[in-house]
This record gives structure tokens, sequence and C-alpha cells, in this order.
């Protein structure tokens, strides 16, 4: 049953990870690095597709290296969380504390990215 569950979460990140590439709020990067955690307990070829990908490989094997995000990444996610607090703004019309926590976390999530190491 783990394997099962392992395996259930790595699809549900790669999933989400997909749907991070045409939404500005969801972070790709992330999603697959937690489906690489989950294959590696699951799927030894599920993983290596993943750190294999020319595309999505890369930059989960400079995770996993160093701890470090690619300096493009780096702007597309600030980039990104910063279009996506825009549009939340504009479009919610949040009160004045929803929008200071939603700036919160969202800057808190910039800072961590921008404090990795740049592979």
């Amino acid at each position: 049953m783990p394997r099962l569950a392992y395996l259930t979460g790595g699809w549900l990140m790669v999933v989400l990870g997909i749907i991070g590439l045409f939404l500005p709020v969801m972070p790709t990067t992330i999603f697959l690095i937690l489906a690489a955690w989950f294959f590696s307990k699951s799927s030894p070829r599920f993983e290596a597709w993943l750190l294999n990908h020319p595309l999505f490989g890369p930059p989960i094997r400079d995770w996993r290296k160093t701890g470090a995000i690619g300096a493009k990444a780096k702007i597309m996610a600030v980039t990104s969380m910063a279009a996506g607090y825009a549009i939340f703004w504009f479009v919610v019309d949040p009160s004045p504390l929803f929008a200071l926590i939603v700036a919160a976390v969202l800057g808190a999530s910039a800072a961590f990215v921008l404090t990795r190491p740049t592979a």
C-alpha cells in the first residue's frame, strides 16, 4: 500500500506541475521535485524518466545536488508570483488583511527562491 500511495503522490505532483506551466500562481519546478521524491520511493523507472527528461530533468538534478535554482527559473518564479498577486488583487478585490496574508506568503516564497544558490 505505501508504494501505491507514493506512486499516486508522484503522479499527482506531475499533474500539478504541468498545470503550473500554464498558471502563473502555481510553481512547476517544486511539484516536479516532489514528484521525483515520490517516485524515488515507488518507481525507479518514473524517477529516471523525470531525471532524464530534457526539460524537467536539469532543474531537478540541480536541486538534488546543491539545492540550486537556475537564474531563469528564479526570474520566472518571482515574476509569476508578482503577476499572480496582481491578478489576485484586481480580480478578487481582497480585504486588507487577506491581501496582506497572501502578500506575506508570496513574499516568503519569493525570498526562499531568491536565497537558494543559483545553478
